[in-house]
């Protein structure tokens, strides 16, 4: 993602017309923790409300560490676009959304967050689908607790009653735990033909899949787009294993790259050239898009750039949007009118496009 941001500032000389722009990255993980943490997300919040020179804030890459650093840039406000946020209570009261969300998240009341990813009442009814068209009749959903992935969790269940699917479960795990045989051998019990884990990579995700591959072999499995990365489809990296993967699907909302318009597949030519990878994780033309819409933004307002609320403003008005994931509007809730998901198998340690899915909501 951040490479994806990189590049767009690159492209554009590192200027937005002709006011110079520079790029930190700030990492919301800690080496022990091996994933986001409060702590860290929190920190550099606030070190971003605290520079006068900040403009806009890329970020994050998890909805659960959105919810720390959204009350913290509302306050000032700054301009907060996530390329890869997808819990529906960050924008909406929508379901999915947890009692007080989303008015918990702006203490001004007023909106400075937005997204360019779809968010997962989509991403549900897109995975239940799937499910759906590939004959599942019995599903069991485990998810790792965090706003993404319980929220997520809500949204494929009820998608899935929608498609007179029977959800046989829907529990939360112990992300530290070391195996999960025993969550593993209820969903044996329940007679689950297909199974699904509402979480991220870094929450026990490959060790998950290689207790339930085990305990019931001929299950189908799937993700969501917080396995979509090279750390769960990749043994070389910690991922799963080749005989869970030839069982396993993803969603994520990006396409094949022949699916996208002109800049969309230059986008991936680009890539490659700047980066030597053909094959880049999805979120990567999303990291590229964020920045590529705050450039621009920044170009149109001109001098009034370095204002705060025009830049927030702006955002907001992002109407007919031609970019290189299609052509979109933000609305009023600061969310994406982009609805595709693409479904990805697993091959040689890679996500590969296998279709794009019109997510049936009923």
């Amino acid at each position: 993602m951040v490479d994806g941001i990189e590049l767009a500032l690159k492209q554009a000389g590192g200027k937005a017309g002709d006011i110079t722009v520079n790029y930190t990255s700030l990492d919301d993980s800690t080496a022990q923790a091996g994933t986001w943490t409060p702590e860290a997300t929190q920190a550099n919040a606030r070190r971003v409300a605290g520079d006068d020179q900040a403009v806009a804030y890329i970020g994050e890459f998890n909805s659960g560490a959105s919810a720390v650093s959204i009350p913290i840039l509302n306050e000032v406000p700054i301009a907060q676009i996530s390329p890869a946020n997808t819990a529906v209570g960050l924008t909406s009261d929508e379901p999915g959304a947890d009692k007080g969300e989303p008015d918990k998240y702006y203490p001004t009341g007023e909106r400075h967050y937005l997204r360019i990813v779809p968010k997962d009442t989509i991403q549900g009814a897109a995975l239940a689908t799937v499910m759906k068209e590939d004959g599942c009749t019995t599903v069991y959903i485990l998810n790792d607790k965090e706003v993404y992935g319980a929220g997520l969790a809500r949204n494929i269940e009820s998608a899935a009653q929608a498609q007179n699917l029977e959800v046989a479960g829907n529990e939360g795990i112990d992300p530290k735990a070391p195996n999960f045989r025993s969550q593993a051998q209820t969903i044996a019990d329940a007679g689950a033909d297909c199974f699904v884990f509402s979480g991220i990579t870094a929450n026990g995700a490959v060790q998950l899949y290689k207790d339930v591959s085990a305990a019931v072999p001929d299950a189908k499995l799937y993700g969501p787009d917080g396995v979509a990365e090279s750390g769960f489809a990749d043994p070389a990296e910690g991922g799963i294993p080749a005989d869970v993967a030839a069982k396993t699907k993803v969603t994520v909302a990006t396409l094949s790259p022949d699916q996208y318009p002109e800049e969309g597949q230059k986008f991936f030519t680009d890539f490659e050239a700047e980066y030597g990878e053909p094959n880049p994780d999805p979120y990567a033309i999303y990291g590229y898009e964020a920045m590529k819409l705050v450039l621009d933004t920044c170009e149109q307002l001109g001098p009034d750039c370095t204002d705060r609320q025009a830049m927030i403003d702006a955002l907001f008005n992002t109407k007919g949007r031609e970019s290189v994931l299609g052509t979109y509007d933000i609305d009023e809730n600061g969310d994406t009118t982009l609805t595709d998901y693409g479904v990805y198998t697993i091959e040689g340690g890679e996500l590969q496009f296998d279709k794009t899915v019109q997510a049936q909501t009923g």
